[in-house]
């Protein structure tokens, strides 16, 4: 095992006198005396956290094309104990690489964590990726450290740093430990207000996170009310009940109001009687009553109406009438959840919470699902004012310029306002994605395909394979390190020059992952050029014959068959989700199954979805048969193929809507968008494959309950 000097010395040794050090390291991949078999044995290493394995093998590893992810490794599985020299050694002598700003960022979370505000000081303006959320509160406190005084700027800065740690902490769904940290500072400063803190445990309690909670309130709650937490969030209408009428038994809200309530003391699993703490806080039954709220909210509702509404203060009451509003939408009530935004006296994004606890800012999300739910209710005048109430940051996504261009141009009575609207659209119209094809056909033009860039270089192409980053990014992509070959290549094409890279060097190291048949990087590094549109890279066509074969064979719009697969796995043979889905199309191993043999196919085994053929055969085979049971519905049999059929088909009641106010109102973030860009996705294939112009809006449909009359031609979809 190498002793701590010798560590130090052998990081400390420069690679060249005349080049820098990451250039020289990526020269030396061909030596043929270094084994990939080291790498691959160091990168197992360090996911099981053996730290005296990394420590011997890390010599072995010295001149390989990879070696900055080996010593990173072995560095930062012991980064907790090791010394400021030794980090130092590390960063000098990788200077300018991923590895370096990689371990700067984790270097920076250990200072943070010893509050060793100097070093963290000294380090942030040299941390170049700044994307670490941890990070970014610490130097949120660091820059207040900083400024501490009276003057009028200070203050300013201060306010604008206090919004935006509580943000950042208000976006972690589980504990954290910088910005905790900042906020109790602050709050013992009193730059942060108790009700900062609740609206925490709030967050925390919409997604029964009661850990989270409990950390959170350990700053401004007392001893029982954390202890009331657990009794709270798991039973909270008989918390209600308790909290109410002082009663320790069990509660069952009567069906009309004046049933007697059954007094009978019982345990909450605990082997104690449930009660209340005996001072009753007033956010306490707020986090009741979100918690209620999930699983019924005309409960919660009634509970706060009757009982709860004198009370609580009115950012409290709108809170909760936001809350209960947002659940609804998501249950796709709409006139319901627009009946409870509607009881809020103000619905709005705002910073002026220093002055008007009412007017503090709301999550974005509850603002967003009241835009949704008058989407859905068909009520322009409300999608308008929700969009208006929204951050000024949301209201530039692409989605609510879209859908206010779309409410504007409802509600116009002059051609002054109808021009106004039709401007928003033609700054947004393009084929780049949803709503821009959206936009474009909202101005009478369908989707075609842009005109190709001009040919890059030889020299473009050069500079790309020249480029450190990107030849370590591919060789551990080769080695099957494809985590830290993404990483990798990110930060390369993220970071290479100020600002980031150009177009033409977007497209040239595009160009090198196409040729290398790294789609997934070809199009995700494409899809980031600003003017220029290179459909060959963002929408590639690999086993063309195949693909147009197979739909062919099953009925299916190829198009269609790339577009899902483009959002499935970007062309990623290995790719292999959380919940076992693999391969192109991304089938579970359990659908694979009832989709061989409904196919007649003989012999199947799951692992047989690694083979491309197999896997797009199966998948296409499963996605004719959800389509079928969609009655030709693309956007309906995307939300299935995601999440379900029998997801899907609820989400499908209620009154007929146009396709794209039903994709905006799917209740679920990540089908939301799959089923947004599967659609944009098979637009741009369908122009592509055809050569002419085509309508994402034709595709969308309308969507409505489904005819009884017909027959279901496959029950057992699943």
């Amino acid at each position: 095992m190498l002793s701590f000097q010798k560590i130090v010395t052998w990081m400390a040794l420069p690679l060249s006198l005349s080049f820098s050090p990451v250039f020289v390291t990526a020269q030396v991949n061909n030596d043929p005396a270094h084994n990939d078999v080291v790498l691959t044995d160091m990168s197992r290493a360090f996911q099981k956290g053996e730290r005296r394995r990394l420590t011997e093998l890390l010599p072995q590893a010295r001149g390989h094309v990879l070696e900055p992810w080996a010593a990173y490794w072995e560095l930062r599985a012991r980064l907790d104990e090791a010394s400021t020299v030794e980090v130092e050694a590390f960063l000098a002598r990788y200077a300018g690489s991923y590895q370096e700003d990689r371990l700067r960022n984790d270097w920076l979370l250990v200072l943070g964590h010893r509050r060793d505000w100097q070093g963290l000081a000294q380090h942030l303006p040299k941390y170049r990726m700044g994307d670490d959320k941890e990070v970014r509160c610490y130097d949120r406190y660091v820059g207040w450290l900083n400024r501490r005084g009276t003057n009028e700027a200070a203050a300013a800065l201060n306010k604008e740093a206090v919004q935006d740690v509580l943000r950042t902490w208000y976006n972690f769904r589980e504990a954290d430990e910088s910005c905790s940290f900042v906020v109790q500072s602050w709050l013992d400063a009193k730059l942060v207000k108790p009700v900062d803190v609740w609206r925490k445990a709030r967050l925390a309690a919409e997604t029964g996170k009661v850990k989270t909670a409990k950390l959170a309130l350990d700053m401004v709650a007392t001893a029982s009310e954390i202890n009331a937490l657990n009794g709270l969030f798991e039973q909270p209408e008989r918390w209600l009940n308790a909290a109410t009428t002082g009663m320790k038994g069990p509660y069952k809200r009567p069906p009309q109001g004046n049933a007697k309530l059954a007094s009978k003391p019982s345990s909450n699993g605990k082997g104690k009687s449930f009660a209340p703490p005996q001072s009753i806080s007033p956010e306490l039954a707020v986090l009741a009553l979100i918690r209620l709220s999930q699983t019924d909210v005309d409960a919660a509702a009634d509970w706060l109406e009757k009982s709860w509404a004198p009370k609580l203060d009115q950012e409290q009451l709108n809170w909760l009438w936001g809350e209960f509003g947002k659940v609804e939408a998501q249950r796709l009530h709409s006139g319901t959840a627009l009946t409870y935004y509607g009881r809020a006296t103000r619905l709005a994004f705002s910073d002026k919470a220093e002055k008007d606890a009412a007017s503090s800012p709301f999550p974005e999300d509850l603002l967003a699902w009241r835009v949704r739910a008058a989407l859905r209710a068909g009520d322009w005048p409300t999608v308008l004012e929700a969009i208006n109430a929204l951050s000024p940051f949301a209201q530039s996504e692409p989605a609510w310029v879209y859908w206010r261009a779309r409410a504007q141009l409802a509600l116009a009575k002059t051609e002054l306002e109808r021009e106004g609207a039709r401007s928003a659209l033609r700054g947004l119209a393009s084929p780049r994605g949803f709503y821009e094809q959206l936009a474009a056909e909202e101005l009478g033009q369908k989707t075609a395909v842009p005109a190709k860039p001009e040919p890059l270089t030889a020299a473009e192409k050069e500079a790309a394979r020249n480029n450190p980053g990107l030849i370590r990014a591919l060789a551990a992509i080769d080695l099957g390190l494809r985590s830290e070959g993404v990483r990798e290549w990110n930060y390369a094409t993220n970071l290479h020059s100020p600002g980031g890279m150009s177009d033409r060097e977007l497209l040239a190291a595009a160009d090198w992952a196409c040729a290398k048949l790294v789609l997934d990087r070809c199009i995700n590094t494409s899809e980031r050029t600003k003017t220029s549109f290179d459909s060959e890279q963002r929408y590639p066509l690999p086993l063309r014959e195949v693909v147009l074969k197979r739909a062919q064979e099953v009925g299916l719009d190829p198009a269609y068959v790339y577009g899902l697969i483009r959002q499935e796995s970007r062309f990623v043979s290995d790719a292999r989700s959380t919940v076992g889905a693999s391969g192109w199309m991304q089938v579970m191993p359990a659908t694979a199954k009832w989709t061989a043999k409904k196919m007649g196919l003989q012999n199947f085994n799951p692992t047989q979805l690694s083979d491309r053929e197999t896997n797009i055969a199966i998948g296409t085979a499963y996605l004719k048969y959800a389509l079928d049971d969609f009655q030709g519905l693309m956007p309906l049999a995307a939300a299935a193929y995601n999440a379900g059929p029998s997801r899907a088909k609820s989400w499908r009641h209620g009154a007929t809507l146009e396709g794209a106010i039903w994709a905006e109102n799917v209740p679920f973030n990540e089908t939301r968008d799959y089923v947004k860009k599967v659609l944009a996705n098979t637009t741009l294939y369908a122009a592509i494959l055809s050569g002419q112009p085509q309508s994402l809006k034709a595709r969308l449909s309308t969507i409505g309950p489904r005819d009884e009359s017909l027959p279901d031609p496959v029950k057992d979809l699943p």
